[in-house]
């Protein structure tokens, strides 16, 4: 069984959403790989590797070999993979939370049909069609990862619920909850870090024109699935490198002016 750490510790990498871009993917993991230090880093996929771009089922096999070959490597539940594992009943998800019609609704699934090569909708020949360690990898996501200084989610925090209460939660994996926030809420990008939150809340699914360093705060899905450079964050050193032209890394300071700054008003 695929075993996928919770808890770590030193250096990491933390990438953005992937949604199926494998040749972006592919880019930033070469220039990974490159650095004298990658194999003393952790590598952390912030979630959504599936539905909305090209190649789904390739982001599951890039991910699951890198598992296989780094063994610093672990990757956080997005919304979109607790969808596709609802709808394809490989989690104890209740009836009421319908994940198979939402998913195919609301989540962009028919790539991830398509790159099965499966007809969109056909539930049971997509499950059919996953291989095992596929099906292991979408079973065991964890919903958070913690680091010292830093805790990895897909979404965020509440900012008005005690930190303490969030984390039991998010280690816990409730899947009874309807709509899990720490996964699918939008607004919790733009929410401040709850007040008891020791550490800097890095996350994704909502997409951003640049990675954004704030307070206690790193956000870090620059394509959304629909465009744009993948990026990827070594930290502690706040060093951006993403798969566009330039594999240069970008050093940018976290900055509290920066958290007052009106960024959110892109949407």
């Amino acid at each position: 069984m695929v075993q996928l750490d919770e808890r770590i510790h030193g250096s990491v990498t933390v990438i953005g959403d992937v949604h199926g871009q494998v040749e972006k993917l592919l880019t930033v993991l070469d220039r990974l790989k490159q650095r004298p230090d990658y194999e003393q880093r952790w590598i952390v996929f912030i979630g959504d590797l599936v539905d909305r771009g090209p190649d789904s089922k390739g982001a599951l096999d890039v991910v699951s070999d890198l598992l296989m070959q780094h063994s610093r490597t672990t990757v956080v539940c997005g919304n979109h993979e607790l969808a596709m594992a609802g709808a394809l009943q490989l989690l104890p998800v209740p009836d009421y939370t319908d994940w198979p019609t939402r998913w195919m609704s609301d989540y962009g699934a028919e790539p991830t049909f398509a790159s099965y090569g499966v007809e969109p909708g056909d539930l049971g020949a997509l499950r059919a069609s996953l291989s095992d360690r596929h099906v292991e990898l979408l079973s065991n996501l964890p919903w958070s990862v913690e680091h010292p200084e830093y805790l990895f989610v897909h979404a965020g925090l509440d900012p008005h619920t005690p930190f303490e209460m969030q984390l039991r939660i998010l280690r816990k994996k409730d899947f009874t909850l309807n709509r899990p926030a720490w996964l699918c809420s939008k607004s919790l990008a733009s929410a401040p870090v709850p007040s008891d939150c020791p550490f800097t809340i890095v996350s994704g699914h909502v997409h951003v024109p640049e990675v954004i360093f704030k307070q206690k705060r790193l956000l870090i899905d620059t394509t959304g699935g629909f465009g744009g450079d993948l990026s990827c964050v070594l930290l502690p050193e706040n060093q951006v490198i993403t798969s566009g032209n330039d594999s240069t890394p970008r050093t940018v300071a976290a900055s509290s002016e920066q958290s007052s700054k009106s960024w959110w008003k892109i949407w």
